[in-house]
Protein backbone atom coordinates (compact mmCIF):
# COMPACT_ATOMS: atom_id res chain seq x y z
CA UNK A 1 0.00 0.00 0.00
CA UNK A 2 1.21 3.50 -0.83
CA UNK A 3 2.93 5.18 2.11
CA UNK A 4 1.53 8.68 1.68
CA UNK A 5 -0.11 10.69 -1.06
CA UNK A 6 2.31 13.38 -2.22
CA UNK A 7 -0.16 15.95 -3.55
CA UNK A 8 -3.75 16.69 -4.50
CA UNK A 9 -3.43 14.88 -7.86
CA UNK A 10 -2.25 11.66 -6.21
CA UNK A 11 -5.10 11.91 -3.73
CA UNK A 12 -7.70 12.35 -6.47
CA UNK A 13 -6.32 9.30 -8.30
CA UNK A 14 -6.42 7.21 -5.12
CA UNK A 15 -10.01 8.15 -4.47
CA UNK A 16 -10.90 7.18 -8.04
CA UNK A 17 -9.34 3.77 -7.46
CA UNK A 18 -11.31 3.31 -4.24
CA UNK A 19 -14.50 3.97 -6.21
CA UNK A 20 -17.65 2.80 -4.48
CA UNK A 21 -15.91 2.25 -1.19
CA UNK A 22 -15.70 6.00 -0.65
CA UNK A 23 -18.75 8.10 0.08
CA UNK A 24 -18.11 11.78 -0.74
CA UNK A 25 -18.85 14.15 2.11
CA UNK A 26 -21.42 16.15 0.23
CA UNK A 27 -25.05 17.14 0.55
CA UNK A 28 -26.73 19.80 2.69
CA UNK A 29 -23.63 20.17 4.84
CA UNK A 30 -21.74 21.89 2.03
CA UNK A 31 -24.44 24.40 1.13
CA UNK A 32 -23.17 27.09 3.45
CA UNK A 33 -24.47 30.21 1.70
CA UNK A 34 -27.79 31.50 3.10
CA UNK A 35 -30.82 30.20 1.20
CA UNK A 36 -33.02 32.41 -0.86
CA UNK A 37 -30.38 34.89 -2.03
CA UNK A 38 -31.13 35.82 -5.64
CA UNK A 39 -31.78 33.53 -8.57
CA UNK A 40 -30.74 29.91 -8.97
CA UNK A 41 -27.01 29.62 -9.36
CA UNK A 42 -25.28 28.92 -12.63
CA UNK A 43 -23.02 25.91 -11.95
CA UNK A 44 -20.38 27.22 -14.34
CA UNK A 45 -20.26 30.68 -12.74
CA UNK A 46 -20.34 29.21 -9.24
CA UNK A 47 -17.41 26.91 -9.95
CA UNK A 48 -15.45 29.80 -11.51
CA UNK A 49 -16.02 31.96 -8.42
CA UNK A 50 -15.05 29.25 -5.93
CA UNK A 51 -12.00 28.26 -7.96
CA UNK A 52 -10.87 31.89 -8.31
CA UNK A 53 -11.25 32.40 -4.56
CA UNK A 54 -9.06 29.39 -3.74
CA UNK A 55 -6.41 30.53 -6.20
CA UNK A 56 -6.28 33.95 -4.57
CA UNK A 57 -6.17 32.49 -1.07
CA UNK A 58 -3.11 30.43 -1.97
CA UNK A 59 -1.14 33.63 -2.56
CA UNK A 60 -2.46 36.09 0.04
CA UNK A 61 -4.67 36.28 3.15
CA UNK A 62 -8.41 36.70 3.02
CA UNK A 63 -8.25 40.22 4.48
CA UNK A 64 -6.29 41.38 1.41
CA UNK A 65 -8.75 39.91 -1.10
CA UNK A 66 -11.73 41.86 -2.39
CA UNK A 67 -14.99 40.83 -4.05
CA UNK A 68 -13.92 42.90 -7.07
CA UNK A 69 -10.74 40.85 -7.34
CA UNK A 70 -12.62 37.55 -7.10
CA UNK A 71 -15.09 38.72 -9.75
CA UNK A 72 -12.33 39.74 -12.17
CA UNK A 73 -10.48 36.45 -11.77
CA UNK A 74 -13.67 34.43 -12.15
CA UNK A 75 -14.85 36.42 -15.16
CA UNK A 76 -18.18 37.36 -13.59
CA UNK A 77 -19.79 40.56 -12.39
CA UNK A 78 -19.48 41.57 -8.75
CA UNK A 79 -23.27 41.63 -8.49
CA UNK A 80 -23.32 37.92 -9.38
CA UNK A 81 -21.27 37.09 -6.30
CA UNK A 82 -23.45 39.20 -4.01
CA UNK A 83 -26.57 37.43 -5.29
CA UNK A 84 -25.29 34.19 -3.79
CA UNK A 85 -23.00 35.19 -0.90
CA UNK A 86 -23.24 38.12 1.54
CA UNK A 87 -19.47 38.62 1.87
CA UNK A 88 -16.07 37.35 0.77
CA UNK A 89 -15.80 35.33 4.00
CA UNK A 90 -18.79 33.21 2.98
CA UNK A 91 -17.29 32.67 -0.47
CA UNK A 92 -13.93 31.68 0.99
CA UNK A 93 -15.35 29.23 3.49
CA UNK A 94 -17.66 27.58 0.96
CA UNK A 95 -14.80 27.24 -1.54
CA UNK A 96 -12.56 25.69 1.12
CA UNK A 97 -15.24 23.37 2.47
CA UNK A 98 -16.24 22.13 -0.98
CA UNK A 99 -12.61 21.33 -1.82
CA UNK A 100 -12.04 19.60 1.49
CA UNK A 101 -15.19 17.50 1.15
CA UNK A 102 -14.05 16.33 -2.27
CA UNK A 103 -10.53 15.48 -1.05
CA UNK A 104 -11.46 14.00 2.34
CA UNK A 105 -14.37 11.58 1.71
CA UNK A 106 -16.25 9.55 4.27
CA UNK A 107 -15.10 5.93 3.89
CA UNK A 108 -17.51 3.12 4.70
CA UNK A 109 -15.59 -0.14 4.69
CA UNK A 110 -17.67 -1.87 7.36
CA UNK A 111 -15.00 -1.24 10.00
CA UNK A 112 -14.86 2.04 11.92
CA UNK A 113 -11.17 1.54 12.69
CA UNK A 114 -10.35 1.12 8.99
CA UNK A 115 -12.64 4.02 8.08
CA UNK A 116 -10.79 6.35 10.45
CA UNK A 117 -7.38 5.26 9.22
CA UNK A 118 -8.40 5.97 5.64
CA UNK A 119 -10.05 9.29 6.42
CA UNK A 120 -7.12 10.56 8.48
CA UNK A 121 -4.68 9.60 5.70
CA UNK A 122 -6.72 11.77 3.36
CA UNK A 123 -6.98 14.50 5.98
CA UNK A 124 -3.21 14.61 6.48
CA UNK A 125 -2.66 14.88 2.74
CA UNK A 126 -5.25 17.63 2.41
CA UNK A 127 -3.88 19.84 5.18
CA UNK A 128 -0.36 19.64 3.77
CA UNK A 129 -1.55 20.50 0.24
CA UNK A 130 -1.54 24.09 -1.12
CA UNK A 131 -5.29 24.29 -0.57
CA UNK A 132 -5.19 22.75 2.90
CA UNK A 133 -2.58 25.22 4.10
CA UNK A 134 -5.15 28.00 3.60
CA UNK A 135 -6.74 26.84 6.85
CA UNK A 136 -3.85 28.38 8.74
CA UNK A 137 -4.91 31.76 7.35
CA UNK A 138 -8.45 31.22 8.61
CA UNK A 139 -7.21 30.37 12.10
CA UNK A 140 -5.02 33.48 12.17
CA UNK A 141 -7.88 35.69 10.97
CA UNK A 142 -10.18 34.26 13.63
CA UNK A 143 -7.83 35.43 16.39
CA UNK A 144 -8.45 39.11 15.64
CA UNK A 145 -11.91 38.98 14.02
CA UNK A 146 -14.59 37.55 16.30
CA UNK A 147 -17.25 37.71 13.60
CA UNK A 148 -15.10 35.60 11.29
CA UNK A 149 -14.30 33.24 14.18
CA UNK A 150 -18.03 32.58 14.68
CA UNK A 151 -18.50 32.12 10.96
CA UNK A 152 -15.59 29.66 10.82
CA UNK A 153 -17.13 27.57 13.59
CA UNK A 154 -20.64 27.58 12.15
CA UNK A 155 -19.90 27.29 8.43
CA UNK A 156 -16.83 25.05 8.48
CA UNK A 157 -15.99 23.39 11.79
CA UNK A 158 -19.51 22.19 12.67
CA UNK A 159 -20.27 20.69 9.23
CA UNK A 160 -16.92 18.91 9.14
CA UNK A 161 -17.38 17.66 12.69
CA UNK A 162 -20.77 16.20 11.82
CA UNK A 163 -19.24 14.42 8.83
CA UNK A 164 -16.62 12.91 11.15
CA UNK A 165 -19.36 11.98 13.60
CA UNK A 166 -21.02 9.79 10.98
CA UNK A 167 -18.20 7.27 11.36
CA UNK A 168 -18.69 7.27 15.14
CA UNK A 169 -22.46 6.80 14.82
CA UNK A 170 -22.07 3.89 12.38
CA UNK A 171 -19.60 2.25 14.75
CA UNK A 172 -22.00 2.52 17.68
CA UNK A 173 -24.83 0.97 15.63
CA UNK A 174 -22.56 -1.89 14.58
CA UNK A 175 -21.45 -2.49 18.16
CA UNK A 176 -17.82 -1.56 17.50
CA UNK A 177 -17.67 1.38 19.92
CA UNK A 178 -18.97 1.55 23.48
CA UNK A 179 -22.29 3.47 23.22
CA UNK A 180 -21.78 4.99 26.67
CA UNK A 181 -18.82 7.05 25.44
CA UNK A 182 -19.25 10.79 24.90
CA UNK A 183 -19.41 11.44 21.13
CA UNK A 184 -17.83 14.92 21.26
CA UNK A 185 -15.04 13.75 23.54
CA UNK A 186 -14.20 10.83 21.25
CA UNK A 187 -14.08 13.14 18.20
CA UNK A 188 -11.74 15.47 20.11
CA UNK A 189 -9.46 12.55 20.98
CA UNK A 190 -9.35 11.36 17.36
CA UNK A 191 -8.96 14.61 15.44
CA UNK A 192 -7.28 16.84 18.03
CA UNK A 193 -3.85 15.15 17.73
CA UNK A 194 -4.08 15.24 13.93
CA UNK A 195 -4.72 18.99 13.76
CA UNK A 196 -2.13 19.68 16.45
CA UNK A 197 0.58 17.78 14.62
CA UNK A 198 -0.25 19.11 11.16
CA UNK A 199 -1.16 22.72 11.93
CA UNK A 200 0.81 23.57 15.08
CA UNK A 201 3.91 21.37 14.89
CA UNK A 202 3.77 21.37 11.08
CA UNK A 203 5.19 17.86 11.20
CA UNK A 204 4.64 15.00 8.78
CA UNK A 205 1.97 12.48 9.71
CA UNK A 206 2.99 9.29 7.97
CA UNK A 207 0.71 6.32 7.37
CA UNK A 208 2.43 4.16 9.98
CA UNK A 209 1.92 6.78 12.70
CA UNK A 210 -1.74 7.33 11.73
CA UNK A 211 -2.44 3.58 11.87
CA UNK A 212 -0.72 3.28 15.25
CA UNK A 213 -2.66 6.24 16.67
CA UNK A 214 -6.06 4.94 15.55
CA UNK A 215 -5.32 1.39 16.72
CA UNK A 216 -4.26 2.68 20.13
CA UNK A 217 -7.42 4.76 20.47
CA UNK A 218 -9.62 1.80 19.54
CA UNK A 219 -8.25 -0.24 22.41
CA UNK A 220 -10.19 2.11 24.66
CA UNK A 221 -13.16 2.75 22.38
CA UNK A 222 -14.21 -0.81 21.65
CA UNK A 223 -17.54 -2.00 23.00
CA UNK A 224 -17.09 -4.60 25.73
CA UNK A 225 -19.97 -6.90 26.63
CA UNK A 226 -20.81 -7.05 30.34
CA UNK A 227 -19.12 -9.93 32.11
CA UNK A 228 -21.34 -12.81 33.00
CA UNK A 229 -22.01 -13.10 36.76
Amino acid sequence: MKAQFSDEKDLDQAQARDGKRMLPAVGPLVAIAPKGRGRQRSEESEEAILSATLQLLRSKPLRDITIDEIARKAGVGKATIYKWWPSKAYVALEAFLRKMNSMVPNPDTGSAETDLKKQIHYLATFYTSPTGRIFGQFLAEAQSDQEFACLLRERFMKPRREIAGIIFDRAVKRGEIDPSLDRDLVLDLIYGPVLYRLLILRSAFQRKRVDAMVSTLFKGLRHRSPKAP
